[in-house]
């Protein structure tokens, strides 16, 4: 009788909630983490924000720096040794036009003209493959005659220089004195690249 008592009394016990669980209501989600910001160590510098490009990657790295743009190409290095400038004493003794090709580009080789494929051209400017001729005619003091026949011999020998300095991998410019020098050559041969040096006796 005794032993029926006492599992009915453990029977109907309340069993006793684990010490170490505490029953909370549920008032609103949870927060998400909180950064914590903590001082740099003395003596250290704090760490910069650095901007990383995901292409960067992929492209090479360049070899070296560029300061600037490119130089233009050499003038020597040629393919045919007939293309190489040769520097030749200025002809026809006329000061002001040898002055004008010597300062308006300006002449790579002062004192001289530059013979290219046979070819005698005023100028080989300083600093780039470009060759030059320079007119320095009293063009608008000519009559219309004159005019006209100076300009159809000056438009035919500049197409022959025009080819000799391509097919050798220059460049060509006429300068001229005038502006209406100019533009009776452009109404020529409007390929010619025509410049006003305004060299005038």
């Amino acid at each position: 009788m005794m032993l029926l008592l006492m599992f009915a009394g453990c029977a109907t016990a309340e069993p006793t909630p684990p010490l170490n669980q505490v029953a909370a209501p549920w008032v609103m989600p949870l927060a998400g983490p909180k950064p914590i910001i903590l001082p740099a160590p003395v003596g250290l510098t704090p760490p910069v924000t650095v901007m990383v490009d995901p292409d960067a990657r992929t492209q090479p790295e360049p070899s070296g720096a560029r300061l600037g743009p490119p130089a233009p190409p050499l003038v020597s290095g040629r393919r045919r040794p007939e293309c190489e400038p040769i520097p030749k004493p200025h002809r026809g003794g006329d000061a002001l036009h040898n002055w004008c090709a010597d300062t308006f580009p300006p002449n790579a080789y002062p004192g001289k003209d530059v013979l290219v494929d046979g070819k005698l051209f005023d100028a080989l400017q300083v600093g780039a493959p470009v060759l030059w001729e320079i007119k320095t005619d009293r063009f608008e003091a000519y009559s219309v005659f004159l005019q006209a026949q100076v300009v159809g011999d000056q438009v035919e020998e500049l197409r022959r220089e025009k080819r000799v300095a391509e097919t050798c991998g220059y460049g060509f410019v006429v300068g001229v004195s005038s502006a209406a020098h100019k533009i009776a050559l452009e109404q020529q041969e409007r390929l010619l690249n025509i410049v006003v040096t305004e060299c005038k006796r």
